[in-house]
């Protein structure tokens, strides 16, 4: 049995990582978020504590930390690497290694051409977070797994392809339930792509922008 850590667990992402936890393994969940009150369905399971807490602040961290053997982090926002440096100071502080996260496509100037263009301006606001996030993570001692989802959609499908960072990225798009079942896999064998970053891309989706835009 495995006990979990997963930060900013109201994200849709978070919540079809954590339902099918609890519906595939036996391993133990703390759901980390602002307002514990958006998970009251949790309450009353025996598998899952629910902590109230800001991911600016280390404290609140260190304390959801408690036991625990992996954390996921679906945090995001312009203040990622604020968020990332509060993280990884808890991670320091409880002994505690293994970290799976969510970064973004672009996070390592790696999407090139039109797509890659259209891209940086498209979250432009939001790309020097996710590029400070990877780089305080990379120059930490923890085990990570960065992901990088190319644009997410909400179909209901599992059908994506890994692309390592050395490698040029190509599709455009990938449901939240790929990327959900990524991260499900990793947790499941943490063994896998340690130190690694590791983008998540549908098949066959070329293009110079997401097909629905």
């Amino acid at each position: 049995m495995t006990k979990v850590l997963i930060i900013a667990a109201h994200g849709a992402m978070a919540q079809l990582v954590t339902k099918r936890l609890l519906a595939e393994t036996d391993d133990e969940l703390v759901l980390f978020l602002r307002n514990a009150k958006r998970l009251n369905d949790y309450t009353d399971n025996s598998r899952v504590t629910l902590i109230e807490g800001n991911t600016l602040s280390t404290d609140d961290l260190v304390a959801a930390m408690q036991e625990i053997d992996i954390v996921y982090s679906n945090a995001g926002g312009p203040d990622l690497g604020d968020q990332t440096a509060h993280i990884l100071a808890a991670m320091k502080q409880v002994g505690l290694t293994r970290l799976i996260y969510i970064s973004a496509l672009g996070a390592h100037h790696e999407v090139v051409g039109e797509f890659g263009q259209w891209n940086e301006q498209a979250i432009s606001a939001f790309l020097p977070g996710f590029r400070r996030s990877a780089a305080l993570v990379a120059q930490s001692a923890v085990d990570y797994t960065e992901v990088r989802p190319s644009w997410l959609t909400d179909a209901d499908e599992i059908d994506y392809e890994l692309i390592k960072l050395n490698e040029p990225f190509v599709g455009t798009e990938v449901s939240r339930a790929s990327v959900a079942d990524f991260v499900f896999q990793v947790i499941q064998d943490p063994s896998r792509y340690v130190r690694e970053s590791i983008g998540l891309s549908k098949p066959n989706t070329p293009g110079d922008k997401p097909s629905w835009l």
